[in-house]
């Protein structure tokens, strides 16, 4: 599931790009390794001569070559994987990104509610292996900058059509993700929070027959007893209790809070200024006890919930939500840096935001796979690194001579970490996105000059 070379990892990625000549297909390749390598460093820190830096200017500045077909490449070879895997979440979110370079600036929108803040949006379907507990890779990924002429449209959101709304993202990444995986969408679950409560949106993956999990935003009308959705899960019988970790700020640890369970079978009924029949859902309800201002999740869900078990099922694909947030923290503040990117303009800029992409996506799989510390202590480390790399890696930092057994993946998380000079001064055990990558590239610069100190000594 995870490529230990980086060479090989952007080979499987990026050959089969489309981009009208196979030398640009090899340059890409080329271009995505040594970013990968390293990780949050500009084009010419991580370029390897003068040549690799003057080729990769080429490419970036290269007309010809659009920043789609690049990404359409990485979402084949993410297609390519789902064939392993029995149910599949469908993680979706938007994120913003502002750029400080001026050239660039100039041809940018606004991001937030101020106005002269400037860069584009991304709205990304990162793929998570729910039973195998596995980040599987970008799936789709639609940027896009606003109009500045049109900043306070949101003011008429009412009046414009739906197709014109950028809330018609949640509906253009279904479609995106049925056109590639055909037949393989029947495992794929969408899993999307409060945003997508759009009943457009419901009705469409209704309509289509896919599956989704979304998190309500409002009190719906609907057609069962009460007429409001909140107001009739508080008559629902409690199906028991579940503890949730409410993740917290800082890195601090996750707080458990203490939630009852209820569920249902709800019709949601078209809003008043819109025409259609009602949309039969699932409904899953998850409160925190003795608390005002606690924990309360409301689901809209296409699953099938008539007991306990189900509905538990339902809460645990909506928990993994939050690995869509941890992707965006790789791809802009903790891994890759994509918000210092200096380029000269916006066709440039997006060419490396989406090879930027599939790196973060990588760096996530890693990382996901030590912070799962349960499931890591009870899985061999030679899943991510071959048993020579592990033997390097054990003879560096435990200073004696490698086991028989092969030691555990969260071991070899820790040591990552270590080897790059990280310390569990939080005392969480949670090794940074930086570090993690500083040691993975570390270890893989011991390994090749073991290999080559090997070569020497059979030549001489």
């Amino acid at each position: 599931m995870f490529s230990t070379s980086s060479e090989q990892w952007a080979s499987e990625t990026f050959s089969q790009a489309k981009l009208g000549d196979i030398r640009r297909a090899k340059r890409l390749v080329v271009l995505a390794s040594n970013l990968s390598n390293k990780l949050g460093q500009s084009l010419v820190q991580s370029s390897t001569s003068l040549a690799d830096i003057e080729a990769a200017y080429r490419f970036t500045r290269n007309k010809a070559i659009n920043a789609q077909a690049i990404a359409e490449s990485g979402f084949l070879a993410t297609a390519k994987r789902v064939n392993q895997y029995d149910c599949l979440l469908a993680l979706e979110d938007t994120t913003s990104l502002e750029f400080r370079h001026q050239t660039v600036r100039d041809e940018m929108g606004h991001t937030t509610s101020n106005k002269h803040s400037r860069g584009m949006h991304a709205h990304s379907v990162l793929l998570f292996a729910p039973e195998q507990q596995h980040v599987v890779g970008l799936i789709e990924q639609k940027r896009w900058t606003r109009d500045i002429t049109l900043y306070g449209q949101n003011n008429r959101h009412a009046s414009r059509a739906y197709k014109s709304k950028e809330s018609y993202k949640w509906e253009q990444a279904s479609e995106a993700m049925s056109t590639r995986l055909g037949s393989e969408m029947s495992k794929v679950i969408s899993v999307c929070d409060r945003e997508a409560d759009i009943i457009e949106y419901l009705t469409y993956k209704t309509t289509q027959q896919q599956r989704f999990v979304v998190r309500s935003m409002q009190s719906r009308c609907i057609e069962q007893s009460g007429n409001k959705l909140y107001q009739y899960s508080e008559s629902l019988k409690s199906a028991g209790q579940r503890t949730v970790l409410v993740r917290q700020k800082g890195g601090r640890k996750a707080r458990e809070a203490c939630c009852q369970i209820r569920y249902a079978k709800v019709d949601v009924k078209m809003p008043a200024n819109k025409k259609g029949a009602a949309v039969p859902l699932y409904y899953v309800g998850c409160q925190e006890e003795n608390s005002d201002q606690g924990l309360s999740w409301h689901l809209l869900t296409s699953e099938p919930v008539t007991s306990k078990e189900e509905a538990e099922r339902v809460l645990a694909y909506y928990e993994k939500r939050w690995l869509i947030e941890e992707f965006h923290k790789a791809w802009k503040s903790g891994g890759t840096q994509v918000e210092d990117l200096r380029m000269q303009s916006k066709d440039n800029l997006e060419k490396m935001v989406v090879i930027l992409a599939f790196i973060a996506a990588r760096l996530h799989q890693l990382r996901y796979l030590g912070l799962n510390k349960k499931a890591a202590e009870k899985q061999s480390c030679e899943m991510v690194l071959s048993p020579l790399a592990w033997k390097l890696l054990w003879s560096k930092q435990e200073k004696s001579k490698p086991p028989k057994t092969v030691p555990s993946l969260y071991w070899a998380y820790i040591n990552l970490g270590k080897l790059a000079g990280w310390h569990d001064s939080k005392r969480n055990g949670r090794v940074g996105w930086q570090r993690l990558w500083e040691g993975w590239f570390k270890l893989q610069t011991i390994l090749e000059g073991y290999e080559l100190a090997k070569s020497l000594d059979l030549e001489m």
